[in-house]
């Protein structure tokens, strides 16, 4: 993926992950990036640092679940700047919440990291297959290969969500769409350190772990784009966790037991 004269896309581009993305791509010299968000504010504040620094940046306001204004946003960007050469399905969000949960609350995780992906896809690619290229960046979690302890939404979605995108790599990979899934740890943003609150065990298993910077994870993808690596791991233990996970599953999930009950849950 070359980020030159590239037109990028990225949902949550407000705050996190998504604005260092944005800002990341800008340093690449692309044509067009759009910062797209359900906080038009935290969008436009971005595009306008963008801006600052010299590069064509615009902001749309955004319910990733909502599939007409997804198909609008979409074929507005290609019939305005001729195309949407990397969209990076990065909206998500966490719960902290078990099985007993309501089904409003699963509903919402399954709409926002999951399905949300499914409608950029379907937006996408009749363009990118009649183009011949185009490139999806997915943004999963580490719980999508492993769990995350104290919130069972977020990890059965982001296990879906990472799925999806292998489906995608694998029915469309040799039509020119590629497809990249990031799967970071804990990250240094508003979803950990703000919406769920501390004290909740989703949010004390994670900060237990190695905290990195928005910034950090937007490197990571960069470089795995560069490269066209389906999984992006900015926490490289990650990848000792899952083989550990898939050659004794009954041994990690002693391990998984007795980390849950070293820090007090139910």
């Amino acid at each position: 993926m070359e980020l030159r004269d590239s037109v990028i896309v990225v949902t949550g581009g407000g705050s996190g992950i998504g604005a260092a993305l944005c800002h990341r791509f800008a340093d690449g010299s692309p044509r067009h990036v759009r910062v797209v968000d359900r906080d038009r504010e935290g969008a436009e504040a971005v595009a306008a640092s963008l801006r600052a620094g010299g590069v064509d940046a615009t902001a749309s306001a955004l319910d990733v679940t909502d599939r007409s204004a997804v198909e609008e946003l979409i074929g507005g960007i290609i019939g305005d700047l001729g195309g949407i050469d990397l969209f990076c399905a990065n909206a998500g969000i966490g719960t902290g919440a078990g099985a007993d949960a309501d089904d409003e609350v699963w509903d919402q995780a399954w709409q926002v990291n999951v399905h949300a992906h499914v409608l950029a896809a379907r937006a996408l690619l009749p363009y990118w297959l009649d183009r011949g290229r185009g490139y999806l960046l997915t943004t999963a979690s580490a719980a999508g290969l492993l769990t995350n302890l104290g919130d069972a939404p977020y990890s059965v979605t982001k296990h879906a969500a990472v799925a999806f995108a292998e489906w995608l790599s694998i029915t469309y990979g040799d039509r020119g769409v590629s497809v990249s899934c990031l799967c970071p740890q804990g990250v240094r943003t508003p979803l950990l350190f703000g919406s769920l609150g501390d004290g909740a065990l989703a949010t004390e298993v994670v900060k237990a772990q190695r905290i990195l910077e928005p910034e950090d994870v937007a490197e990571s993808v960069v470089e795995a784009l560069g490269a066209g690596r389906f999984l992006i791991l900015p926490h490289a233990e990650v990848a000792d966790y899952e083989l550990a996970r898939a050659s004794d599953r009954e041994r990690w999930l002693r391990a998984m037991r007795r980390l849950q009950a070293s820090l007090g849950s139910p």
